[in-house]
């Protein structure tokens, strides 16, 4: 029996993630970047922009069964919220100067919802995340790529996007030599009345 790479994310709109694959383009220019494009720098297709909210690695039929019976379970407990998307920066913050990737504000009920996701499927008990920044990645670069960047000096570009959260999706990662393919397996709608 053949095992799936899956994760639970939250998909973006359309119109978010147009906004976003421009600001990859404006990136791109900005830093002329275009020589590297598919050799030490590879940039998030548009419809792969998301936030990833728990990853889970290879799973049986079966345990995608549970995966997202356990997704439905936990969606009973959450209302739909709004996420503010507020910047671009290096990332990830260990310093290592990796990627282009979007930052968010400090989110509580993004975080009550991955902690509770986690322990769901993990069958954890008391572990807790605290509010932190949500963040989509656009792009990850090799050493060569980031002293261009870094040379130019500190990227911080200033964004406002809000969207609302309504579902969460159990995604499938096929990945190819021209990167990922991911597939919507499952998606779970957040209950509850209007966005907080």
């Amino acid at each position: 029996m053949g095992k799936k790479r899956l994760f639970i994310a939250i998909n973006l709109p359309e119109q978010v993630r147009k906004k976003l694959f421009e600001w990859e383009l404006k990136l791109e220019q900005e830093y002329g970047l275009g020589e590297f494009r598919g050799r030490s720098i590879n940039w998030v297709i548009k419809n792969n922009l998301h936030i990833t909210l728990v990853f889970i690695g290879y799973a049986t039929d079966d345990e995608t069964y549970e995966i997202a019976k356990s997704m439905k379970e936990v969606a009973k407990q959450h209302q739909q919220f709004f996420i503010n998307l507020e910047r671009i920066i290096l990332g990830p913050p260990d310093g290592s100067a990796r990627m282009f990737w979007v930052e968010g504000s400090k989110s509580q009920e993004l975080a009550d919802l991955q902690n509770n996701l986690s322990a769901k499927i993990n069958q954890l008990s008391g572990a807790k995340y605290n509010a932190y920044r949500p963040h989509i990645n656009l792009a990850r670069f090799k050493s060569n790529v980031s002293r261009i960047i870094k040379e130019k000096g500190a990227i911080e570009k200033k964004i406002n996007y809000q969207f609302s959260v309504e579902s969460i999706e159990l995604m499938q990662s096929n990945l190819k030599r021209s990167g990922a393919e991911y597939t919507i397996l499952e998606l779970v709608e957040l209950e509850g009345n209007e966005p907080r």
